[in-house]
């Protein structure tokens, strides 16, 4: 049996399978490939089966979204490792040779990220991922090569290899045996961050997450859900929270999560300030979703105080009235 599993998650993607698979299957000689589909109700079994029938094929009885579509696809693959690969990636040649040293030479690591490039634009970082994320004390999220919109060119800055704090969902290495210890993903999240709340649980048990520059992959972005869809909003500001609930240390659960309900406040009165007024109601929806959960996700929480998960004290401060815009070690 090979050691490492690319697992694709898909629900109603046949082109994006059609257009990207081949440099999956061209480039993973290593790996047995897996589609994991989400009850797709186009043609994308039958693109699998046809064109590329060395796959084999998952199929969940239910769009269970990005969590827990991984969460029952992964039960059937017994791989050592996983690639958990979005279907709008093209992979670059010898992507995971680099992957597989690192899982075999360092048992400490426990997750991996390659270096995400903009398929749309290859000399510059994707916004999901970039060279390797990092989250501020109010868990906002940002990365290497990208802080909230601004996009650095790769110019070789990130050419290097080095620990981080989470790795992108668009492709995202980890071990089998922690991503089950984990339990996998939170299924509360549907979608959005739950590849940050699954990194930081496993910081708290102490594994740790790597980027390497030396595998490359290209990402397309925004393929399943754009930017400008309220959704995303909604998705991102409730699972947040939910995020930091399970996670802060206890000292900082309460003082941050009510910094954090105002800092969401002012991003709502941004919102309106544009007239993207769809947008600030998804942030109230997500407040009430996330009051809605917030005694479920108390008894998610992890027994570890840890301290030191954040990277910057306030990205907003630093970006926003610093003019913070590149990654700052």
């Amino acid at each position: 049996m090979k050691k490492i599993a690319v697992v694709i998650l898909n629900w109603n993607g046949a082109k994006l399978l059609e257009q990207f698979l081949p440099s999956v299957v061209a480039h993973s000689e290593e790996a047995k490939i897996y589609v994991a589909d989400n009850a797709s109700n186009d043609n994308s079994i039958e693109v699998i089966k046809t064109k590329f029938p060395q796959i084999t094929i998952i199929q969940n009885d239910g769009n269970f979204g990005f969590a827990n579509g991984y969460n029952v696809a992964l039960q059937q693959v017994e791989e050592d490792y996983y690639a958990l690969v979005n279907s709008d990636v093209e992979v670059s040649e010898n992507w995971l040779a680099p992957i597989l040293s690192i899982f075999d030479n360092e048992p400490n690591i426990g997750i991996i990220q390659p270096k995400i490039l903009d398929y749309k634009n290859k000399a510059y970082f994707e916004y999901a991922g970039a060279a390797g994320g990092f989250i501020d004390q109010f868990g906002y999220p940002y990365c290497r090569g990208r802080i909230f919109d601004t996009i650095e060119k790769d110019n070789g800055q990130y050419d290097d290899e080095c620990e981080i704090f989470w790795a992108s969902g668009a492709c995202l290495f980890i071990r089998k045996d922690i991503y089950r210890t984990l339990n996998g993903f939170d299924g509360d999240f549907f979608a959005h961050q739950e590849e940050i709340d699954l990194c930081w649980r496993a910081f708290n048990l102490g594994f740790k997450a790597k980027y390497t520059s030396k595998s490359v992959v290209y990402h397309v972005g925004g393929a399943t859900l754009n930017e400008s869809n309220p959704r995303k909003t909604f998705l991102n500001f409730r699972n947040s929270l939910l995020m930091l609930t399970k996670n802060l240390p206890e000292g900082k659960l309460f003082t941050i999560i009510f910094a954090r309900l105002c800092l969401d406040g002012l991003a709502g009165i941004q919102f309106i300030l544009k007239g993207k007024f769809s947008h600030c109601w998804a942030i109230i929806k997500a407040h009430f979703e996330f009051y809605h959960l917030i005694n479920r996700n108390l008894k998610k929480r992890s027994t570890s105080n840890s301290e030191n998960y954040y990277h910057s004290k306030s990205i907003v401060y630093r970006y926003f009235v610093k003019n913070g815009t590149v990654f700052e070690k």
